[in-house]
């Protein structure tokens, strides 16, 4: 079973200047602004490390989160604060990590166990596999 969700982006006007827009198919983010100022200073807005991150900690969440309810727990607590990182490269920029910081709470479960399931949730989740995954690009120019 393949599940396909998708967001899309429009960059109206070139570098500095431009003006972009991104929007989720969901209608979560719906012409959402981004662009250099959101990106490298404090506009307001979005940009794409703060959505990855947002990926990122939300699918972590909810793979721990399973991962509970299928070793028999069922009421707990878990906040996890994702930080993207976002460094200078030759020319150009490459995220080069993104640090998870989990709190949680479950009822009758012991540290070293959720521990475990934590590693195991930040090693298998999808988002976590996305960030190694092969990359594909389909372009049409004109």
């Amino acid at each position: 079973m393949a599940i396909v969700k998708s967001g899309s982006a429009r960059y109206d006007g070139l570098g500095k200047a431009g003006k972009g827009h991104v929007s989720t198919q969901s209608g979560a983010l719906d012409n959402q602004p981004y662009g250099f100022q959101t990106r490298f200073e404090d506009a307001p807005g979005t940009n794409p490390e703060e959505l990855i991150a947002a990926a990122h900690a939300s699918c972590f969440t909810m793979a721990l989160s399973f991962a509970l309810a299928k070793a028999g727990h069922d009421d707990g607590t878990l906040e996890t604060t994702a930080k993207v990182t976002l460094e200078k490269d030759g020319d150009g920029f490459t995220v080069t990590r993104s640090d998870l910081t989990l709190t949680g709470k479950v009822a009758g479960l012991d540290e070293a166990k959720f521990i475990e399931l934590a590693k195991e949730a930040k090693a298998n989740c999808p988002i976590s596999k996305l960030l190694k995954a092969e990359i594909t690009l389909d372009a049409t120019f004109g």
